[in-house]
């Protein structure tokens, strides 16, 4: 294995709590650096490219771009990582290489992939749980790599139940990361978030199949830039003191708190999964028993946790005042991440009515996110809401539901109502001390 990233961890909050308070909210921001050249090339990797491969996939060229994308990405694997190709219909099936196995990245082997991948054929239905137990399979035996996937699908879990999906999730959860894309309309936004949240990757909506090159592309480098497998966030929080929530919020809102592993007296871990050179976001809050004016204590300690290794750490602080303008004083960073995740859920929940035909909860829940959007300076969000509502007033949130919206823009506010921005003072908060 190569040398880890260089890691560190900056804590932002506001350590006082008034008389009796018990609730600390802070940032963690987790910034690694790479080791070497950013490729990621001394790290052991293994990719599996999942295509769905249904009946439905041959229509408004999906199944040509499809093919297009899994070439450019089996193009970009770097020698000596592990690889196969899988079609997904009904039950999975092996494209290359032959037989339940990975090979090696070589000039030869990635051509003969290009050449088993030009001969897919669309034919049969979707069963993604199967496709994703075969990945599983896959990826047994190479636990000391970064194990990734690439799923594809244009359609619905339709050809096996929802208990046979949620199966398959648990049994394949900690064992590799997927992201996935969504082609077309006809698939389900709620069900691949759901794959990909308990997968610990990333999902996005293309409408147009012409798109579908570049973002493979884009995800397969990614991966290869990934320099440690398994990274986990280890938080230590004082006797009688209770964890509330950890959320990712950059790149994107993912509530972690239910994957919680307990590691010791008073620790539990959270896998963040695989880590480059890249910065992501998390706030968390804890509740602490109160103390005495002028008492001090560490909340909580968190520390970055890779192959029994200590990366980098930061701590939580509190301390109770009774001077009214420190316990009030709002850190920026945090009121910044409290919107996002209410911006989130807004949305989905304003969709969610919108289908279900309660236009008065579509419109309030809507409106505050066009609210919310605006404050949190979230401009593409603001852009897909417009074409979801027609704003009266941004201020107030005062806006009328749209009678025409097109399917693609509904998926594509839906898909993307998890993904953050970075707050504003980010391009000087280097400066800072860290944790």
């Amino acid at each position: 294995m190569s040398e880890f990233p260089e890691f560190t961890v900056r804590v932002d909050q506001n350590p006082h709590l008034p008389v009796g308070g018990r609730e600390m909210h802070a940032i963690v921001s987790v910034a690694a650096r790479s080791s070497g050249t950013g490729t990621g090339s001394g790290a052991k990797a293994a990719e599996v490219i999942i295509i769905d491969t249904s009946g439905s996939m041959s229509y408004r060229g999906k199944m040509a771009a499809a093919k297009r994308a899994a070439r450019a990405a089996v193009n970009v694997l770097r020698d000596g990582v592990q690889f196969a190709v899988i079609a997904g219909a009904n039950r999975p099936r092996m494209i290359y290489p032959q037989g339940e196995r990975l090979v090696e990245a070589n000039e030869t082997a990635r051509r003969s992939a290009v050449n088993a991948i030009g001969r897919l054929e669309a034919a049969g239905g979707t069963a993604i749980g199967s496709w994703l137990r075969l990945a599983d399979r896959l990826f047994t035996g190479y636990d000391d790599a970064v194990r990734h996937a690439i799923l594809l699908t244009d359609g619905k879990n339709q050809h096996e139940s929802a208990a046979e999906l949620d199966a398959a999730l648990r049994a394949c959860t900690g064992h590799f990361l997927c992201d996935a894309r969504g082609v077309g309309t006809d698939w389900d936004v709620a069900e691949l978030r759901k794959i990909t949240s308990a997968l610990l990757g990333g999902f996005l909506d293309v409408p147009d199949p012409a798109d579908l090159e570049a973002d493979f592309l884009a995800m397969t480098r990614a991966a290869m830039s990934k320099e440690v497998a398994d990274v986990v966030l280890r938080v230590w929080t004082p006797q009688q003191a209770r964890l509330r929530f950890v959320k990712q919020m950059v790149p994107a809102v993912e509530d972690l708190t239910g994957r919680r592993v307990e590691s010791g007296t008073q620790t539990g871990d959270y896998p963040l999964g695989a880590w480059g050179e890249e910065s992501r976001e998390y706030h968390m809050c804890v509740e602490v028993q109160p103390g005495d004016v002028g008492r001090q204590m560490r909340a909580a300690w968190v520390k970055l946790i890779a192959d029994d290794r200590v990366l980098a750490s930061g701590n939580v602080l509190a301390e109770w005042t009774d001077d009214e303008a420190l316990s009030t004083r709002i850190n920026g960073r945090v009121a910044h991440h409290t919107g996002q995740s209410e911006l989130a859920e807004a949305i989905q929940e304003g969709l969610e009515a919108r289908r279900e035909g309660d236009e008065d909860t579509a419109t309030a829940r809507l409106g505050r996110a066009v609210v919310l959007a605006r404050e949190v300076g979230n401009e593409q969000i603001s852009g897909l809401l417009a074409k979801v509502v027609d704003v009266v007033d941004p201020v107030r949130g005062t806006v009328r539901l749209k009678r025409d919206v097109s399917k693609a823009d509904e998926m594509s506010l839906d898909t993307r109502s998890v993904r953050t921005v970075r707050t504003r003072q980010d391009d000087d908060a280097g400066n800072r001390a860290g944790g």
